[in-house]
């Protein structure tokens, strides 16, 4: 069995960039490819407003982005409508719970999520916007509130983290591929999903 292991944060810019690529990857993946994914974490829980210079930091990695990535757009008035704090790790653990509780939920969160942070504006750091993002996908949401900050979606989060390391992931977001005991890292073109699936198909045809 082959397995394409995708590491990602929900609140990763980047991860927002690869969405649509992600979407054709995992569509058009050969037969006989599973698919894996796992939450990393760019930032630890927190109550602190978000340093203007790491704003400024963000808000030009989004223009870049929509100047780099055609097509990936991005609402700039977050950076004014709401209080950003320098949080993901209540997004990561949204996905997590969301996948616990029905599978398949956790990419429908995913997907959720990074909707309203990006083009809507809203806030992931906020547990309230997670409940109200989980009833968006027909999640009940008390049963969600009740899961996300558990000591077991906790663990389970961290669980994620430390295998994408042990596998010397270091960055969002990153494809890696396993072949029986082999796992090579698959180059990102976020312009051209066509080369990823080209590089998996060469992988496997070689295996």
């Amino acid at each position: 069995m082959n397995t394409l292991i995708y590491v990602h944060d929900p609140m990763c810019s980047w991860c927002w960039a690869f969405a649509s690529g992600w979407e054709k990857i995992r569509s058009e993946l050969p037969e006989g490819v599973e698919v894996k994914t796992l939450i990393g974490g760019l930032a630890p829980d927190s109550d602190q407003p978000m340093p203007q210079d790491m704003q400024q930091f963000l808000a030009q990695t989004w223009r870049r982005i929509e100047e780099s990535v055609p097509g990936t757009v991005f609402n700039h008035g977050f950076w004014t409508d709401c209080q950003p704090r320098r949080s993901t790790w209540p997004a990561c653990r949204a996905v997590c719970a969301a996948e616990t509780l029905h599978s398949g939920a956790g990419q429908a969160m995913t997907t959720a999520i990074q909707k309203a942070y990006y083009t809507a504006a809203r806030n992931p750091s906020d547990v309230e916007t997670l409940l109200d993002l989980a009833e968006s996908i027909a999640l009940d949401k008390k049963e969600f509130e009740a899961l996300i900050n558990s000591d077991e979606n906790r663990a389970e989060h961290r669980r994620q983290m430390e295998e994408a390391q042990s596998l010397g992931v270091d960055s969002y977001p990153t494809l890696l591929l396993q072949t029986g005991q082999q796992i090579g890292r698959l180059p990102l073109d976020y312009n051209n999903a066509d080369a990823t699936l080209k590089a998996i198909r060469s992988v496997i045809d070689v295996a």
